[in-house]
């Protein structure tokens, strides 16, 4: 198969972002309502979106589907005040990952889906991605009860603002804004213009410097 011509556009990164969590125990749905939230903001091409929950078995097989990167987001603690944000390189541990076969599937943290997809990927002979971020936060209750602490609560936009950072998607956004402004800027001069056509031309050149004065 032949090369990519010099120039030609690159096909965009699979990127999987993972909301990990249990609801019903407090802060540890701060993953959960991470995604939900970012399902408001327009993605890059190749970004997907899953609220996985606390099914981390499934979404281990799912991180062998040839992403490039994969961000899990959860409640991580690390030891800081509650709602601290928290961006963890997962790619390569510091320390052993637990065994598989001592796995709660139904209560699994970061590291025990990815302690899982070592061994899964062995098995199955898929792709691991190359890179894996945490975006965590510092819980501040995770006992039973659906509803995250006013800390964790603040600290979800937070999160998602990091998170569009991550994968590009603040930049359209801001590229937009500012095309905007400019067009707004455009008619502004245009109206100006147009409204003292019977004026000279050094009053015309200022009422255009102050027009394109940004507000």
């Amino acid at each position: 198969m032949s090369a990519p011509a010099a120039g030609a556009a690159r096909p965009p990164e699979k990127t999987l972002i993972a909301g990990v969590g249990n609801i019903f125990l407090g802060d540890d749905g701060f993953g959960v309502e991470a995604v939900r939230r970012l399902g408001a903001h327009p993605l890059p091409d190749g970004v997907e979106i899953v609220d996985s929950g606390v099914r981390g078995v499934h979404l281990a097989y799912q991180m062998l589907d040839g992403y490039d990167t994969v961000l899990l987001v959860d409640a991580t603690a690390r030891g800081a005040e509650p709602g601290t944000v928290h961006l963890l390189d997962a790619t390569e541990p510091a320390t052993p990952r637990p065994r598989a076969a001592a796995l709660d599937a139904h209560h699994m943290t970061p590291d025990a889906v990815l302690a899982l997809l070592d061994t899964l990927s062995a098995g199955t002979g898929g792709r691991p991605p190359r890179r894996v971020l945490v975006v965590g936060c510092e819980p501040a209750d995770t006992a039973e009860g659906i509803g995250l602490s006013d800390p964790v609560e603040a600290a979800v936009d937070e999160a998602v603002e990091l998170i569009l950072r991550l994968v590009g998607a603040d930049a359209p956004a801001e590229a937009e804004a500012e095309a905007e402004a400019d067009a707004y800027a455009y008619a502004d001069v245009d109206g100006e213009t147009d409204a003292h056509a019977d004026t000279d031309a050094d009053t015309d050149a200022d009422t255009t410097e102050r027009s394109t004065t940004p507000c």
